[in-house]
């Protein structure tokens, strides 16, 4: 998820860049959502791996 989320940040700096303004803005949209998703699972993963190792140890 973190890969698509660095493509779609390229192809908007390329878009940005070439002055594709609307398709700039729709690739940052799309990128930021997915890193904010991928954030958000990463938070969840790691607090569950210190819950289930609390439990074991």
């Amino acid at each position: 998820m973190l890969k698509w989320a660095l493509i779609f940040f390229v192809i908007s700096l390329v878009a940005g860049a070439l002055g594709f303004t609307n398709v700039a803005a729709g690739a940052r949209g799309i990128a930021r959502l997915l890193f904010g998703l991928f954030l958000a699972i990463a938070v969840v993963i790691v607090i569950f791996a210190f819950a289930v190792g609390q439990a074991v140890f």
